[in-house]
């Protein structure tokens, strides 16, 4: 199997009047099926301009980024946003669930467009929840859960497509750190199970839980190290 990411000699730069700000300078990376990698560093080192990239959210000055040994280079934005749904899981800090829809709805709007029938699309989603724990939520509105519950419900709605490929932003920014603990097992548990994830975080108690750190400064990876088993 390739590797899910390939990332050779990626660059960042935007123009700003006269300024050039070089958000990436040139960053080799590769992450493996099955890993759990976390990227940290102080604000503006570029980790969140490296997520976005992973993503297909932003495309590099340069370089080349291979997604499952694809090239993603120069794809047109309907191909991106395919990949989107199909091979990247998304986890932000702020949920980002549609606030009318109950919770089985949002699990379902990727599938949706997706274009999945029916019948899969709600066995999909039953099974998503389960693996979360939240399957007596089903029918509930985002604003009748915890903040664990809800960011629980974005890490189902990532998983639904059964992605190559989780990318978690500061997951547990906005929960309190018993919760946090709890999403964390959770992507532990994800990992185990085989998903392969790459988590954002200022935090370094948050990035000890990863297999592998990945600090980012001025653009540039400066350290990687691995978790002792």
């Amino acid at each position: 199997m390739p590797p899910v990411i390939t990332l050779r000699g990626i660059t960042k730069t935007y123009q700003t009047g006269e300024e050039t700000l070089h958000a990436l300078a040139g960053v080799d990376l590769t992450v493996e099926p099955g890993e759990f990698v976390a990227i940290v560093g102080p604000s503006g080192s570029g980790k969140s301009t490296l997520l976005s990239i992973l993503g297909c959210l932003d495309n590099p000055t340069s370089g080349e980024y291979r997604l499952d040994g694809a090239n993603v280079a120069g794809l047109s934005e309907d191909q991106l946003s395919r990949i989107r749904n199909q091979k990247i899981g998304f986890v932000f800090q702020a949920f980002h669930l549609l606030p009318r829809l109950t919770v089985a709805e949002n699990v379902e709007t990727p599938l949706l467009y997706a274009g999945l029938p029916a019948k899969e699309r709600k066995q999909r989603v039953a099974q998503a929840l389960a693996r979360v724990g939240l399957t007596q939520k089903a029918d509930r509105e985002p604003n009748q859960l915890s903040g664990g519950q809800r960011q629980r419900v974005a890490i189902a709605r990532a998983l639904v497509t059964r992605p190559s490929l989780m990318l978690a932003d500061e997951p547990t920014g906005n929960l309190d750190s018993r919760t946090g603990r709890e999403v964390l097992a959770l992507l532990q548990e994800l990992h185990k199970a085989g998903s392969t994830i790459v988590l954002v975080t200022h935090d370094p108690a948050i990035a000890a839980t990863a297999e592998r750190t990945i600090e980012v400064r001025d653009g540039l990876i400066v350290r990687q190290e691995v978790a002792l088993l």
